[in-house]
């Protein structure tokens, strides 16, 4: 079964240690909420495969550290299976940036000109809500292939606005 966080957020500062095994295909989920069949029908994924074995590496927006279907990591930021990987996803205002073994793999803006480009180019173009939600889970995918996870923590980004400043709570 998927995990998922009790809690949802909106915006957050995510970092873990994974591992996948020799073929293995698993994903961190992002924005993502309970209404679909699956875990991923409205939370986009940021990926982790086994890039040299798994039959999912034809395409390079589906190799480890990509936005599933939308944009591909840079090969640098790739191991090989087996070997331990560090992931960082820091959302904030809709602002997505990940990096995979301190190479940056996103930098986009959920919802934007560009985000909408990417997503009627993917195959999730017609799947209604997806990556719409404002806050959601942040979930570990089951996909049946052994995957370890550890050193996973979750900062809260919380907002609070003046009227002279923006400030930045991290809580």
């Amino acid at each position: 079964d998927d995990i998922l966080t009790k809690e949802q957020f909106e915006n957050f500062d995510l970092r873990l240690d994974w591992k996948i095994s020799k073929v293995g295909n698993s994903g961190i989920f992002i924005l993502a909420d309970e209404l679909g069949k699956r875990i991923y029908s409205h939370g986009p994924e940021i990926q982790i495969l086994d890039n040299e074995r798994h039959h999912d590496n034809k395409l390079a927006t589906h190799r480890s550290g990509s936005l599933y279907d939308m944009i591909a990591a840079p090969v640098d930021s790739q191991r090989t299976a087996g070997q331990w990987n560090q992931t960082r996803i820091l959302l904030k205002n809709k602002h997505l940036q990940v990096w995979q073994n301190n190479v940056q793999t996103v930098d986009l803006a959920i919802g934007s000109e560009q985000w909408l480009s990417l997503l009627a180019n993917s195959k999730f173009k017609d799947w209604p809500g997806f990556g719409t939600n404002r806050k959601g889970h942040i979930g570990l995918q089951d996909h049946g292939d052994k995957v370890w996870f550890k050193n996973i923590k979750i900062k809260e980004l919380i907002f609070l606005v003046s009227k002279k400043n923006l400030f930045l709570k991290n809580i």
